[in-house]
Order: structure tokens, then C-alpha cells, then sequence
């Protein structure tokens, strides 16, 4: 069983910026395809961002020219970092590793943009 941390979410003004962070427990950290997803209140689950263990990356549209993925394979994690911060994009971010039939989930970290 792979365990996820996630780290860095706080509130923010419009136009700030945050860095989330994703620790893991896996044995090995590399095969996985790591990613950031959100859910906002009364809405589902949203991709944000994905990169995978080959190195392609894929944005939602929505974030692309603001949000940066990156992960480090020595330190088991994945990195979110979020620029030009809007109302919108207030959810609860979530890591997720996924390898074949396995797919895990942190527990999720509040990200709130308000002034």
C-alpha cells in the first residue's frame, strides 16, 4: 500500500502563488505516473495536471502558463507549483500515483484564493 502526503496548501490572494508538494511511500517511486487533481465544492474531481514515469506532462486547459508540474524520483515526490492564483481555482488538491491497476490518492490539501 502506497501512502501520499500532501503539503503547502493555504489561502492566498488572486495573483499569488503556492507550491504543493507530494511525499511517497512507494518502494519504487519511478514507474508510477504522478499527478494533481482538485475538487471545488458541488463539483467533481478535476484533473489539474499529470506527469507521467516517461516524462510527458499534460495540463488542464485552464491552468496551462500558470501551474508547473516537476516530481523527483530520488526524494519519492511530486510538486505543484501554482502562479497567477485565481478565485477559481479554490478546491481541495489531491496527489495521485497510478501504475497499470493501482491508483492511490492523499488526503488532500485546501487551497483557497480570496482576498
Amino acid at each position: 500500500q502506497v501512502q501520499l502526503v500532501e503539503s503547502g496548501g493555504d489561502l492566498v490572494q488572486p495573483g499569488g502563488s503556492l507550491r504543493l508538494s507530494c511525499a511517497a511511500s512507494a518502494t519504487i517511486f519511478s514507474i508510477y505516473d504522478t499527478g494533481w487533481y482538485r475538487q471545488a465544492p458541488g463539483n467533481e474531481r478535476e484533473l489539474v495536471a499529470v506527469i507521467t514515469s516517461g516524462g510527458s506532462f499534460n495540463y488542464a486547459e485552464s491552468v496551462k502558463g500558470r501551474f508547473t508540474i516537476s516530481r523527483d524520483n530520488a526524494k519519492k515526490s511530486v510538486y505543484l507549483q501554482m502562479n497567477s492564483l485565481k478565485p477559481e481555482d479554490t478546491a481541495v488538491y489531491y496527489c495521485n500515483l497510478a501504475f497499470r491497476v493501482r491508483n492511490y490518492w492523499g488526503q488532500g490539501t485546501q487551497v483557497t484564493v480570496s482576498s
